[in-house]
């Protein structure tokens, strides 16, 4: 006779993953420094737009300094724009 219950052991691994810190890092009329991060995302929920780049990880930076502006692009993205500071 089986002294334990049959349990499921490979459900119960593997539970404790840490968070990424994805999301949105300077916000809507906020400025930022040329080469800042703005936004770390999966996939193309974020779309760059004027003065702005993606990065191979889909993160979006800014090529210039200046403030953060979020515009629609269409319903459900958002585009992502810097407008330069002098």
């Amino acid at each position: 006779m089986a002294h334990k219950k049959a349990g499921g052991s490979k459900a119960r691994q593997g539970g404790n993953v840490s968070g990424k810190r994805l999301g949105v890092k300077v916000f809507g009329g906020s400025k930022v420094k040329a080469g800042g991060i703005i936004i770390r995302q999966r996939g193309r929920t974020f779309a760059p737009g004027k003065n702005t780049a993606m990065a191979k990880d889909f993160s979006i930076f800014s090529k210039v300094s200046g403030v953060v502006k979020f515009s629609w692009l269409t319903k459900k993205k958002k585009k992502i724009e810097v407008v330069a500071s002098e």
